[in-house]
């Protein structure tokens, strides 16, 4: 049974609020920013309309609707906007939007730089696709690590080749792998997001990105569900009924729940599920149920059941 998991310890899974704990002492969250940066698979590089479920101003809170290319605040603005008054907080600064190792190293060099100029922020969380990491960044990042806390979010999405191709992504489950053996060892520690119930996705096949996930001993994971936001390729194909999604909480959580219980213990969950930070760009599903109440009805799914996170692995 693992060390960090078992059976009446609250949770049942193994939280990043549980792991912040653990390594700190104390509570530490992360703030999302938006630092400017474009996507190789919108700037024509790889591809021009992205990838098919992504809207970024649908989960960045800085990035502006009604003017999504308008110069958003400075490092140092949005920070200032997303520390809490409570003294002794600490945090990352968590780079979000976008691709955020995708521009040359001098102005990578100068944007994490600024968010590490605060005292209130111990770290770096940087979100970033596998196929945009070089030997150099990777270096940059490296030595960030050796006096700070650093996280990079790769996004997998699915571990099968025919749906990242369904979806747009531009790159393949092997980019993800090679990202990730390029990663390891330098005291940098990485997060995969998935999404449940992508185009075409069997419960075996989310199985399988589960398994594909747990060979290349990553750090962290961010569970998704698909959601079909506006001005997304998704939203027409959702129009016109093409697609299927976890319309209920009730539908989803048991599905959460299997990959749990096949996800190696030691891997710590930054995420149960999407979250829009914009309803009105949200077409569906609308689930009426906020993170918290998600947490709990996963701890009960998986109470009921008598497992735990990795008790199938």
């Amino acid at each position: 049974m693992s060390k960090h998991l078992k059976p009446g310890q609250p949770g049942w899974y193994y939280r990043l609020s549980r792991f912040f704990r653990h390594k700190f002492g104390h509570p530490v969250y992360k703030i999302p920013l938006d630092a400017g940066f474009s996507c190789p698979n919108r700037d024509g590089t790889i591809g021009e309309t992205g990838c098919s479920y992504c809207y970024n101003p649908s989960f960045a809170p800085f990035i502006n609707d009604k003017n999504p290319s308008s110069k958003p605040l400075s490092i140092t603005e949005q920070l200032q906007k997303g520390i809490k008054k409570e003294s002794g907080a600490k945090y990352l600064a968590y780079f979000q939007s976008y691709t955020n190792t995708y521009a040359p190293l001098k102005q990578l060099k100068k944007l994490y730089d600024e968010a590490l100029c605060n005292p209130a922020v111990i770290g770096l969380s940087i979100a970033t696709r596998p196929d945009c990491v070089t030997e150099d960044i990777l270096e940059l990042v490296q030595e960030y690590a050796r006096s700070h806390h650093v996280w990079l979010e790769y996004g997998l999405q699915s571990a099968h080749d025919r749906t990242l191709a369904l979806i747009n992504r531009g790159h393949d489950a092997a980019s993800f792998e090679r990202a990730v053996k390029l990663t390891r060892g330098r005291g940098i520690h990485i997060c995969a997001h998935i999404i449940l119930g992508l185009p075409g996705e069997t419960l075996s096949m989310m199985m399988e990105t589960i398994q594909f996930i747990n060979k290349l001993g990553i750090d962290g994971i961010k569970f998704h569900h698909l959601q079909i936001i506006k001005h997304t390729p998704l939203a027409g194909e959702y129009a016109t009924g093409e697609l299927s999604i976890y319309e209920k909480e009730e539908d989803y959580i048991p599905i959460l729940c299997d990959c749990l219980e096949q996800l190696a213990p030691r891997i710590v969950i930054h995420r149960l599920a999407s979250q829009a930070t914009s309803k009105d760009l949200l077409i569906a599903p609308q689930w009426t149920k906020g993170a918290g109440q998600i947490a709990s009805e996963v701890e009960s799914e998986l109470k009921k059941r008598g497992t735990y996170q990795g008790c199938r692995t």
